[in-house]
């Protein structure tokens, strides 16, 4: 009813001709609504902006003091070149209050709007890297179809059928095929897709292309295939390199925005006693607080906030195929706890009841609510990663033996034997460590008979199940889909050594070049805490006794109350704390994801709490 009514009132603006551009990047983005429904939408959420901030305004204004009006009003008047010549009209407040109130409003109505194209584009962009992340993984996937299959329709379907492996690519492939199915050509819905897509460079002319190759036959296809994917695997070792060079400057950027607020206050605790001005209350929504504790505190929030935006950028930069695994907790509370030292989504779940309840039994032994707080932190974040770091070590071991694993298999494959011959003698005569068990399932269900037949495609998904890790699923699921099309063993195998091999070489790197940053994160913290302990050893009480020194005696004015040891050490600690979540965020995200940011954050909290309270700062 809501969208009838907003459809009925603002529909007529998507035909504007301002919309021109917004209607372009609808069509890159996957909305399920219609444009004109959004369009609708967002008319409607400007005059709501329009009603909350215009009457805020009003209310702010009416409310403020005369003085700060007037003040105000005489900055205005001289910023504004000419405005001063002439002569100030006599308005009421109310008055002065409702011009002010219709204009922010008109601003925020015509900033919602503009934010709404905006969003378009963001989806539009987000869609964008990702088509052009995993394009070149579908490629290699549909050049070892092609040896199989002479139906583009079911290479492209098997694709769109593997969303969680190819993302957006697969969706847009699913996109090409809906649109096959209604006009009855697969070409017509190719076009329409290269069309409409974001990815102007990469998905577009391929999809054009593959329509072309395909109507030439499949060796024409397949030989297409094979070079198109070195030429996409080439552009993307390229991107990888420029995402590289843009971490090490958004790393040296980290460092300096985390270690400024530091210095800025011990800087601003220091200097305090020369500047009085610091110590005066004023008002904030939670109350009256010193100019110097808000400096504090808000470096403290400022550092968080970089911690986060770090972390999050650092975890998009990361490649999607190769970040760590998302974990999911089982269904119900039994199968959760059997799963709590395996599965960190598990972990998450059952440590955070004794993680609250160790919270608390610290705040009635009188520990102050920080240090309740942050050690329930600990409490929860250190074992949950601890596990997270277990099932990482023994996913590592598998990566590492899946590959000696394919090599094993093919061996026997281009000798002639079947592949469930070739399975069950890697599964007898080789040593695979951590996948024994894995392997060993699969040689045992690859000989079973299904009523269906499919029993190969059956076991190798139950393996890639049991296994786990995305480089099983990258790998394993290519000769999946390839033996169920149809595709020549050998040639698929041959196929999977190569692609394993660089998958499995770029995983290694990838990783190399993360624990550089793991070691920024932790040398930044590190280096905070070493900076604090020292001004408190060195600096403050000879500033606190420099602020106890009489005006008469010192001949100049002083603050006698300017720096207080207890409180400032409190205020070195809070700002210490934020300074090792922010750090415990970038190096976790920066090493293999969320769960391993609880471990460094939770362990860099710990250790400054020990470093603090052994120095008797806390």
């Amino acid at each position: 009813m809501l969208d009838r009514a907003l459809y009925a009132l603002f529909s007529r603006h998507a035909d504007a001709t301002r919309h021109d551009a917004d209607r372009k990047r609808y069509r890159a983005t996957d909305v399920s609504a219609s444009f004109d429904v959004y369009l609708s939408r967002t008319y409607g959420l400007s005059w709501l902006a329009l009603a909350l901030v215009g009457g805020w305004t009003f209310v702010t204004v009416v409310a403020l003091p005369d003085a700060t009006l007037g003040a105000a009003a005489g900055f205005l008047r001289r910023g504004v070149p000419g405005l001063e010549t002439v002569g100030a009209p006599a308005v009421s407040r109310n008055a002065a209050a409702a011009g002010t109130g219709v204009a922010v409003g008109l601003a925020a109505k015509r900033a919602t709007v503009a934010l709404g194209g905006r969003y378009l584009e963001w989806l539009a962009s987000a869609r964008r890297s990702n088509i052009e992340r995993t394009l070149p993984g579908a490629v290699r996937y549909l050049h070892a179809l092609s040896s199989g299959s002479d139906d583009g329709a079911a290479m492209l379907r098997k694709v769109a059928d593997r969303q969680q492996a190819y993302g957006e690519t697969a969706v847009a492939f699913r996109k090409a095929l809906n649109r096959a199915t209604l006009t009855g050509s697969l070409g017509e819905g190719l076009r329409a897709v290269s069309r409409d897509t974001p990815s102007r460079d990469a998905l577009a002319p391929f999809l054009v292309k593959f329509r072309e190759h395909a109507e030439q036959g499949p060796d024409a296809l397949a030989q297409y295939l094979q070079m198109e994917s070195r030429m996409l695997s080439n552009r993307q070792a390229r991107d990888r390199e420029q995402a590289g060079d843009f971490l090490e400057l958004m790393a040296e950027m980290f460092v300096v925005l985390l270690v400024l607020p530091a210095l800025l206050v011990i800087v601003v605790t220091v200097m305090s006693v020369l500047a009085p001005g610091l110590g005066e209350t004023t008002a904030t929504p939670l109350g009256p607080i010193t100019v110097r504790a808000l400096l504090v505190y808000g470096s403290a929030g400022f550092i968080l906030i970089v911690g986060g935006v770090a972390a999050a950028v650092v975890g998009s930069l990361r490649p999607q195929d190769q970040s760590g695994r998302d974990y999911r907790r089982p269904a119900g509370p039994l199968a959760t706890l059997a799963s709590a030292f395996r599965n960190p989504a598990s972990a998450l779940v059952v440590f955070a009841p004794p993680a609250v309840a160790f919270g608390g039994a610290l705040l009635t032994a009188d520990y102050r609510p920080v240090d309740a707080v942050l050690l329930g932190y600990v409490a929860l974040s250190v074992p949950v990663g601890l596990v997270a770091l277990r099932r990482a070590n023994i996913d590592d071991a598998k990566d590492r033996e899946i590959t000696d694993f394919v090599h094993a298999v093919s061996g026997h494959v281009s000798l002639g034997r079947p592949f469930s011959a070739a399975v069950e003698r890697v599964a007898r005569d080789v040593d695979l460590g951590a996948l024994n068990d894995d392997v060993a399932d699969l040689a045992f269900n690859v000989n079973l008979t299904t009523r269906d037949g499919d029993r190969q495609a059956a076991a190798l998904s139950r393996f890639v199940d049991r296994v786990g890790t995305p480089l099983a699923d990258q790998t394993i699921g290519l000769v999946t889909g390839a033996l169920d099309a149809g595709g020549d063993a050998e040639a698929v195998f041959e196929t999977l050594q190569v692609e394993i091999g660089r998958l499995y070489h770029e995983r290694k790197s990838l990783r190399a070049n993360m624990l550089v940053y793991v070691a920024v994160g932790w040398t930044t913290a590190l280096l905070v805490v070493g900076i604090m302990v020292a001004v408190d050893a060195y600096v403050l009480d000879s500033f606190a006794q420099l602020s106890s020194i009489s005006t008469a005696d010192a001949g100049i004015a002083l603050d006698a109350d300017a720096v207080q040891p207890a409180r400032d050490r409190r205020r070195f600690y809070v700002v210490t704390q934020a300074t090792m979540l922010a750090c415990g965020w970038f190096a976790g995200y920066a090493s293999r994801g969320r769960y391993e940011a609880l471990l460094h954050s939770g362990a860099l909290v710990g250790v400054a709490y020990f470093v603090f309270a052994g120095v008797g700062m806390v």
